[in-house]
């Protein structure tokens, strides 16, 4: 049963979920948040970097799913996010794990079923489809919302890849 970390990037709170998946059958294993404290760019890049790899090591997936930044309207607060990103993904090169991107609407339409869905309706589905009760930050709903996409793409790849090698045999 593969195990997929789902990564959603940001440089004050990244957000991380991992689900195991097999076919349809989703299993939730855990969710949380990277909260940085340092006062600096660099700082908080180093507790995602090593938080990260951390969760990497406890957790031991097989691949990870993060989200693709998207362009704001401040080139400052891009350029942040976009580091923040690159610092999660660099703490789980370590184990030398496949990587895949999706962007925000790509996550959303997979578990919502709508790309503008809104962040409480992502953390609802997420509740519903994991079996989760109680609260549940945003931050740790959209990774686990990446780790879902990803589970339910991979699906959807290794059938088209099966019914085109099917096709090939005839």
């Amino acid at each position: 049963m593969p195990r997929i970390l789902g990564i959603d990037p940001g440089s004050i709170s990244t957000g991380y979920g991992i689900v195991d998946s097999e076919g349809q059958k989703l299993q939730y294993v855990i969710c949380g948040n990277i909260r940085t404290s340092g006062a600096g760019i660099a700082e908080r890049l180093t507790e995602i970097y090593f938080a990260m790899a951390a969760v990497v090591e406890q957790y031991s997936p097989d691949e990870v799913a993060v989200e693709r930044a998207f362009v704001h309207k401040n080139a400052d607060s891009a350029l942040k996010l976009g580091q923040a990103r690159a610092a999660a993904i660099c703490g789980t090169l370590g184990k030398r794990l496949p990587l895949h991107e999706y962007s925000p609407k790509e996550v959303k339409q997979a578990v919502v079923g709508k790309g503008g869905a809104d962040k409480e309706q992502v953390q609802h589905m997420m509740r519903v489809i994991l079996g989760l009760k109680g609260e549940l930050q945003a931050d740790s709903a959209d990774a686990l919302a990446v780790a879902v996409c990803h589970a339910h793409s991979r699906g959807l790849k290794a059938e088209l890849a099966a019914m085109l090698r099917a096709g090939a045999r005839r």
